[in-house]
């Protein structure tokens, strides 16, 4: 792609020309004189111009200006170049750079104001809110309304109107009294009468002289207004007042016309006035540098252990979560998701609070493990990524919990909390999205990664930065809402391990930094952040267990985690009855059953205990192995609406006799077989609760193997982020996105020949027969050169196109289309005239 210098003038006839040495008169032309490299800045800063992508350059100035546009990219600037911005709006339109400063540095100056506006100018001008050169700086209209003070909105600055806005619809003869009680001679029209009254404001030595003589009092009424609020309350009613009748210091600065009305009761200072009692400054504190963010020094070992502990256990957390829910979860609420009963059922299997349950249940969803089964009587359960994510290293699943946090808008923090119409928030329920979520979790830890390594910062001084590189993000809900974002970032970044002890850890850094420029020939082979982070975490987690502690007292304990294989087939044999350092299992009558449901037999379980326990299998352990084996199965459940079948009558016939079954309806159809009026599940869990030791028979008499991962919704994606505005666009679509505006503004912009009507001053399409249409064509087809045309395409929309004929046969033109940059047919029939472009000059 041909790149040009930004701000270069662009040549006439060509695309981005303005006469050399011509200063540009609107953004468009403004726009059209920088390079490519200077509309790609524009366009990666303000994606949303490119929604869809402009026809041409004109185009694209008419939507940088609109109202939406401008206020998103005032959202996007840090507090002192949002203060150069407001500067622009008071001053004049077209003023040079040197009003500029003076209003930025005051009379006494600031070297490091001074030096910090360039860059601060720049960043406006390439976000197209200022065009213009450093003689006749512009500031875009919509944003000069925005940023320019009002009588309904006032101006950051403090600032109110100037001498001519606050005069306006003010009586000539009244002017030339206040210009005589100045001391300023009678002028001949109101113009002039407002042009000396704010020359006098804005000449420092004129102005002091006059204050000198104000009677006491007047400076102090002054001084209110001077910082802002400009207006001020009287008591009694404002009429006009001649100096020799001034009684009072306020009806003394009415009568020379350093106060002016603004209502019945109501006085206003100029804008030249505040200027001149502020020492010609705009602001009354000018912040050119961020605030500092002091860093509190930590060992780098130790946040980094800490962290890496913390991203173990998060990784435990989440799979304990799909565990638990891995034979069915809650279901899901009528408005959304799980009740309050529910999560604290979640909280107590977790042991963790009710807050941290919330934050649990929100990364599982938010990185696609939990979702909704989507059936009749709905219910959360893990979906079948959850599956592919427990195979995975624990260095990697945790990779893929910061990265969905990192980017989800979901805010966990809410749960709990009401919405606007008094409703309770509930945890994987709706409107707990806040697309500010994901800016404030990377921004402040990007803060923490500048900080040396191993440092931490205190929360006040985090957010004092945030609010300095977006101000206007702020507002009274927003910057609460910002407030709190930050603090729960603090909280689950310490909680996910990305962070030990405050500090950004050093396996954390990969996700978080801006990756480095890699030289094309390595690109393939370069690591990506995600592997960059998995493989900075592996040495640090601990390593997996292939065996366990068998005791006496039917427990087992293992010192450690447990490889995948091990802690699942243990999982579903014994209950876990502590955790900390070292998982404690304990062996039950139950417990034993699941695994004899799950399909294993006696024999396996011995085996596979002998195999990964470090000690001797306990006697009490193979008695209850072999004891519940011996009576399991032994009674069969079917469905009839259900039936028993058992192979020893004489344990039918005790079964009958037992009051306990009276309730199921049980009655005999032959010595082995009991019929019963429950069904399957229900006489299952009857028969158990009785002590008796069932299993599940199939229609074709085999007993039913149920697996703890029997339940996975169908195949789910991770919740989408609710997107804060367009996405940045890459390299790719910026570089095609420029030249087809480039392409399309030497269509709109292109010079015709004389001897073939232009087009139209209002933007008709040109029109020529369709005989002198068709020789046009075939002689370009001859000659090689690029012709203007006017199309309507099928949909009846009309353009304007540069192209360049290849061929024309059966009605239809082949093309090369400078617009589109591609090879495209037309049809003859749907030009409306065409045009030869005029000879380039140079």
């Amino acid at each position: 792609m041909t790149t040009e210098q930004p701000g270069t003038p662009g040549t006439p006839g060509k695309p981005g020309g303005t006469p050399s040495g011509t200063p540009p008169r609107t953004l468009a032309e403004d726009l059209r004189a920088r390079g490519d490299d200077a509309l790609a800045a524009l366009l990666r800063a303000r994606p949303d111009l490119l929604s869809p992508v402009p026809n041409d350059l004109t185009q694209l100035a008419t939507r940088a200006a609109t109202r939406a546009s401008v206020v998103r990219a005032l959202e996007r600037l840090d507090r002192f170049t949002l203060q150069t911005a407001e500067a622009l709006a008071v001053m004049p339109d077209g003023g040079p750079c040197a009003v500029l400063r003076a209003l930025m540095t005051g009379d006494a100056g600031d070297d490091v104001t001074d030096d910090a506006l360039p860059h601060a100018v720049e960043t406006l001008r390439a976000q197209g809110l200022v065009w213009g050169g450093a003689d006749r700086l512009r500031l875009v209209r919509t944003a000069r309304d925005l940023l320019a003070p009002s009588a309904s909105v006032p101006s950051p600055t403090g600032l109110g109107p100037s001498v001519a806005e606050a005069t306006s619809g003010m009586s000539p003869a009244r002017l030339q009294e206040i210009l005589a009680d100045a001391g300023l001679p009678a002028t001949h029209d109101p113009m002039s009468a407002v042009a000396a009254l704010a020359g006098l404001f804005s000449d420092r030595k004129r102005m002091k002289k006059l204050l000198a003589t104000a009677p006491e009092g007047a400076t102090a009424a002054l001084g209110k207004l001077a910082w802002g609020p400009p207006y001020g309350e009287v008591g009694d009613a404002i009429a006009p007042v001649r100096a020799a009748t001034a009684t009072t210091p306020v009806q003394w600065l009415l009568a020379r016309g350093l106060l002016l009305p603004a209502g019945q009761h109501n006085v206003v200072l100029p804008r030249e006035a505040a200027l001149h009692l502020r020492a010609g400054r705009a602001h009354r504190t000018v912040e050119p540098a961020p605030p500092a963010v002091p860093p509190v020094e930590h060992s780098p070992q130790a946040v980094d252990g800490t962290a890496a502990g913390q991203a173990f256990n998060a990784v435990r957390t989440v799979e304990e979560l799909l565990k638990a829910w891995a034979t069915g979860g809650p279901a899901v609420m009528r408005a959304g998701g799980i009740s309050v009963r529910e999560l604290k059922r979640v909280a107590t299997e977790l042991d963790v609070s009710e807050a941290m349950a919330a934050f649990w249940l929100e990364l599982a969803y938010a990185a696609g493990l939990l979702a909704s089964d989507g059936e009749l009587d709905e219910a959360y359960a893990p979906t079948p990524a959850s599956d592919d994510w427990l195979r995975l290293p624990a260095q990697d699943r945790w990779t893929a919990l910061a990265t969905a946090w990192l980017s989800a808008t979901r805010t966990a923090g809410l749960v709990g909390s009401r919405d606007a119409k008094g409703r309770a928030l509930s945890a994987l329920g709706p409107d707990l999205d806040r697309s500010l979520a994901p800016e404030v979790r990377r921004r402040v830890l990007e803060l923490l990664a500048a900080l040396p390594e191993g440092a931490s910062a205190a929360p006040a001084a985090l957010l004092d930065r945030l609010r300095w590189d977006r101000p206007l993000r702020g507002g009274a809900g927003t910057d609460a809402l910002r407030a709190e974002l930050l603090r729960w970032t603090v909280s689950e970044a310490e909680l996910l391990g990305l962070t030990g002890r405050g500090a950004l850890a050093g396996h954390a850094r990969p996700l978080v930094e801006p990756a480095p420029t890699v030289p094309r020939g390595r690109r393939d082979g370069a690591p990506t952040p995600d592997a960059e982070a998995a493989s900075r975490l592996a040495p640090l987690l601990p390593q997996p267990l292939d065996h366990v502690l068998l005791q006496a007292d039917l427990t087992a304990v293992a010192p450690g985690p447990l490889e995948a294989p091990l802690a699942e087939m243990i999982g579903v044999l014994a209950d876990i009855e502590s955790k900390g350092g070292a998982t404690v299992y304990r062996f039950t009558p139950e417990s034993v059953r699941r695994a004899l449901d799950a399909g294993r037999t006696a024999a396996d379980l011995h085996a596979f205990l002998a195999e990964h326990s470090r000690t001797p299998v306990p006697q009490p352990l193979s008695y209850l192995i072999d004891d519940v084996a011996r009576r399991h199965g032994r009674l069969r459940v079917g469905a009839a609406s259900a039936y028993l079948r058992c192979d020893d009558d004489a344990l039918l016939t005790e079964l009958l006799a037992d009051r306990r079954a009276a309730g199921l309806g049980l009655r005999r159809l032959a010595p082995t077989v009991l019929a019963a009026q429950s069904a399957p599940e229900a006489l299952l869990e009857r028969l158990r609760a009785m002590g008796f030791a069932p299993a599940a028979e199939s229609a074709d008499g085999d007993v039913v193997i149920t697996r703890a991962d029997a339940v996975r919704t169908p195949r789910r994606s991770a919740p989408t982020p609710v997107a804060d505005g367009p996405p940045i666009p890459d390299g790719t679509l910026l570089g095609a996105a420029v030249k087809a505006i480039r392409a399309g503004d030497r269509a709109s912009t292109a010079v015709h020949r004389e001897s073939i009507p232009a087009p139209a001053a209002d933007g008709r399409l040109p029109r020529t027969a369709a005989a002198e249409t068709l020789a046009t064509m075939q002689a370009a087809v001859l000659t090689g050169d690029s012709l203007w045309i006017g199309y309507v395409n099928a949909d009846g929309a009309a353009s304007q196109r540069v192209i360049g004929p290849v061929r024309v046969e059966g009605g239809f033109v082949t093309a090369y289309d400078h617009t589109a940059d591609e090879v495209r047919t037309f049809a003859l029939h749907r030009i409306t005239g065409v045009s030869e472009l005029a000879e380039d000059p140079a």
